[in-house]
């Protein structure tokens, strides 16, 4: 089964990083991902049929409005796990990790339960570790940052007690 997830991981990461995924990504996938999420309420992301997937839940940096977003995250030990602002390899950060910077209290939905996290931007010290831990499980995902010609914000989210 493993040999299988892999395989099927390594298609999947070959059409993600192509052109067209890029191009059509930003259009199709929200709608998909929220209509996944209804028809499951919350215990199911589309993309988290092949990937390790969470909803982010932020508070807007200038709004002040809950959003959410559903994003591919790479687990690490302790519950801790890493998210990266590629945002399909577009020219600019995503709205959510602009969040993070002003908001760093947020909380996931991962597979329907409710986790508070504290988010971490990770700094230039600890880059290239991070970076090589993401692609041991999603390989060629940094050519999302040569791609947008940006410096990708990756944060490090990390359980805390739930204020709920």
């Amino acid at each position: 089964m493993a040999s299988i997830v892999r395989g099927v991981r390594r298609v999947v990461a070959r059409f993600s990083r192509s052109r067209f995924f890029r191009r059509v990504g930003p259009t199709i996938m929200p709608p998909l991902e929220r209509g996944m999420t209804w028809l499951t309420r919350g215990r199911v992301q589309l993309s988290g049929l092949l990937v390790p997937s969470l909803v982010l839940h932020t508070t807007g940096a200038k709004s002040g409005l809950e959003r959410e977003t559903a994003l591919m995250y790479c687990p690490e030990p302790r519950g801790r796990m890493l998210v990266t602002g590629s945002n399909f390899a577009g020219p600019h950060h995503p709205a959510w990790s602009t969040n993070l910077l002003a908001h760093p209290d947020a909380w996931v939905s991962l597979h329907g339960q409710h986790v508070d996290v504290r988010a971490i931007l990770i700094g230039d010290d600890e880059r290239e570790a991070v970076w090589a831990y993401i692609e041991r499980q999603w390989p060629g995902y940094r050519g999302y940052e040569r791609a947008s010609g940006r410096t990708l914000r990756i944060f490090r989210l990390t359980p805390v007690a739930s204020g709920r």
